[in-house]
């Protein structure tokens, strides 16, 4: 069993203080992890016959090259992209002015800058930008491979890119499976930069905890988690997902100006991009006021923990995803209508393959849990036009003798 979390707010600033002490302490990203990561890369590469891959989602550029450059606006708009050849050569396609940001990075052995042809940046020249970038990617390839026919995998690419890369007899595949395959596993330093990831945003908890008072808003709580992250060196969240009282049921309610009053359920998933640009998710419920949870509060954070550590229990390296749906948490019919979606799912630099759904939902699924897999395994229990839900969710490693938790943050009493 979890321990409990003190209900009372002094409790919780005197240990939010402490929390913040242990979250700024520096753990950078080394040339062992960046290596892995790049070597993940290649051997993905060749085991699903390509030449190379074309990045172009920021997240994937720094699983592969560790260059953060502009990234939540580079997520939409493909101003830099990196080519990695199955023989390990890479190049980094960077924008004009920011090349430097990639040039001192062991795993990258030459920097360009990117030729733009989306909208924004190219208008009319579109069309001909696009050309002028597959020239460029084209040759990049064909004198690592040697051959005219190159396989070339890509992440992400807009009609253009690709039909300007078909018109030059190149074959053309999907590299989301390279990557999201090459991502899967971690290694022990990755490890390591989750965990810091996670005791960052467990400090950004303690924080909204402590400020989980009546008449602050959701926006004003979930800054909180923002203050903590930005401090410690963390890079974005990807959602809004907190909220207060009636609207944590439905979930997905981003947060609002909202303000809660004494004893309503306080809902929050951090989905935060921390340090490093490692992922921490983890969700928790507590009241507003830090009062004692309700008959009806209590009966639904019971459900929700007995799922979740139902679930961690039931998965050993080795278990296929179908026998770990066989095995998992009955959902009770009162709680299906408003379940989530996913039992679990990978987590790394984002929220990452697999993903599997609840026994509700659940289809056959390929695979299974490896040592070196990170997963977040989730719970939401709400009844069906009830007022409120609860959601939780845990972070774990699955290693050769079992399940570690990453997270420490406790549960709310409950019993």
């Amino acid at each position: 069993m979890i321990a409990t979390m003190p209900v009372d707010a002094a409790s919780a600033s005197s240990t939010s203080k402490s929390s913040s002490s242990k979250s700024s302490s520096s753990k950078k990203t080394d040339d062992v992890v960046r290596r892995y990561r790049h070597e993940r890369v290649t051997e993905q590469l060749v085991a699903h016959g390509y030449d190379a891959v074309v990045l172009s989602d920021p997240i994937n550029i720094r699983y592969a090259t560790d260059v953060s450059n502009m990234q939540p606006w580079t997520s939409h708009s493909p101003a830099r992209y990196t080519v990695v050849c199955a023989d390990g050569y890479t190049v980094a396609f960077e924008f004009a002015g920011s090349e430097h940001l990639a040039g001192h990075v062991a795993v990258v052995d030459e920097v360009r800058t990117s030729r733009n042809w989306f909208y924004f940046a190219a208008g009319e020249r579109m069309a001909a930008n696009a050309q002028m970038w597959a020239d460029e990617v084209v040759d990049v390839v064909r004198q690592r491979c040697g051959s005219a026919s190159a396989k070339i995998a890509a992440d992400r690419l807009d009609p253009l890119g690709l039909d300007a890369l078909r018109s030059r007899s190149v074959t053309v595949g999907d590299g989301q499976v390279v990557l999201e395959q090459a991502r899967s596993i971690k290694c022990p330093g990755e490890v390591d930069l989750l965990r810091h990831s996670v005791e960052v945003a467990e400090a950004g908890l303690l924080r909204m905890h402590r400020d989980s008072l009546p008449g602050r808003s959701e926006n004003q709580i979930w800054a909180e988690l923002h203050h903590e992250n930005i401090c410690a060196g963390g890079e974005w969240i990807e959602t809004r997902l907190l909220a207060i009282g009636h609207r944590t049921n439905p979930w997905y309610q981003e947060s609002s100006t909202h303000v809660g009053e004494v004893g309503d359920i306080l809902a929050v998933d951090t989905d935060m991009i921390g340090p490093n640009g490692y992922c921490a998710d983890i969700s928790r419920s507590w009241t507003i006021g830090h009062v004692p949870l309700n008959a009806i509060q209590r009966d639904l954070y019971r459900s929700a923990v007995d799922q979740i550590e139902h679930n961690v229990g039931v998965i050993t390296a080795g278990m296929s995803f179908d026998e770990f749906n066989e095995r998992s948490w009955r959902i009770p019919e009162r709680f299906r209508a408003g379940r989530y979606g996913y039992a679990f799912h990978g987590i790394g630099m984002a929220d990452e393959w697999p993903g599997v759904a609840t026994h509700v939902d659940y289809d056959t699924y390929i695979g299974g849990f490896e040592p070196g897999m990170v997963v977040s395994v989730e719970s939401l229990i709400g009844e069906d036009g009830g007022r409120e839900s609860v959601k939780l969710e845990t972070q774990v490693v699955i290693t050769e003798t079992g399940v570690e938790r990453l997270d420490t943050y406790p549960w709310e009493e409950h019993a």
